[in-house]
């Protein structure tokens, strides 16, 4: 009886190892993905380095997936139920990490290698209070120019300049809420009277996984149409934005549109 129940005792320890390693390469993918943005924010790595950290855990999760799939076969010959279920736990979440970098890269191949924006690109609103920042920073303070407003007209036709048929006073009002609502940082204002033809708000919005700073200004000019709002977002640092200055400045536009009503 002991010699053929002996096998049986060996083969059910695979499970509980397969799923030791799966939760093991999990945990460590999971750290390094995490703190990737933390630690370069912290200005402890080089950005290269965080995004190896971010590759590195995006492999591991995939391993993770791997043996999370090998635990719930092995677990399921030997009817480990506790295995299976951590098997099945670890292929799902391992898969849902793996999905984010994923995202990233695909998107960074639909979109174009820009990363300043604006909705008049033959007059961009000019960064003034934010000047000296992005003179420190990698990218250059004025619009790119031909190229980049070429790429743009062809991936984002819908970015357009919006008239609101309302007071200058309720448009700025309205933009220093939606800035405020989103916590990016305002900058000086100029002019700040609400009495002005045309006004330029300055911000600056900071994203909170790796802490990248776009810069954005808000340009209010009064029309014979009502206040032409035009605006610019325009990143510090980074040869492609993903898209996401696009996006800030499309949703900006369509909120401050829904707040004027």
């Amino acid at each position: 009886m002991s010699s053929l129940s002996q096998p049986h005792r060996r083969g059910g320890k695979w499970p509980v190892l397969c799923a030791w390693l799966a939760v093991t390469a999990l945990i460590v993918a999971g750290a390094l993905m995490a703190t990737s943005g933390t630690v370069f924010r912290m200005e402890w790595i080089a950005l290269g380095d965080a995004f190896s950290w971010l590759r590195m855990g995006a492999q591991l999760a995939a391993v993770a997936a791997i043996l999370g799939i090998a635990t719930l076969l092995v677990a399921g010959l030997c009817k480990r139920w506790g295995a299976i279920l951590t098997g099945a736990v670890v292929a799902v979440v391992a898969v849902t990490m793996i999905a984010m970098p994923v995202q990233m890269q695909q998107r960074a191949q639909t979109v174009p290698p820009i990363h300043d924006i604006t909705t008049d690109m033959d007059n961009p609103p000019a960064f003034v209070a934010l000047a000296n920042a992005r003179e420190a920073a990698p990218n250059a303070v004025d619009y790119p120019g031909i190229e980049t407003a070429r790429q743009q007209r062809a991936s984002y036709p819908m970015l357009q300049p919006v008239t609101l048929a309302v007071p200058m006073a309720r448009v700025q009002t309205a933009a220093r809420d939606l800035i405020a609502a989103r916590d990016w940082q305002l900058a000086e204002a100029s002019p700040t009277t609400l009495e002005a033809t045309a006004i330029t708000l300055e911000a600056t919005a900071t994203t909170r996984w790796f802490g990248f700073k776009d810069d954005v200004v808000i340009r209010l000019t009064d029309t014979s149409d009502g206040v032409r709002v035009d605006m610019r977002s325009a990143s510090r640092l980074g040869k492609s934005d993903l898209g996401t200055n696009a996006e800030r400045i499309q949703d900006f536009l369509e909120d401050l549109q829904r707040a004027v009503r």
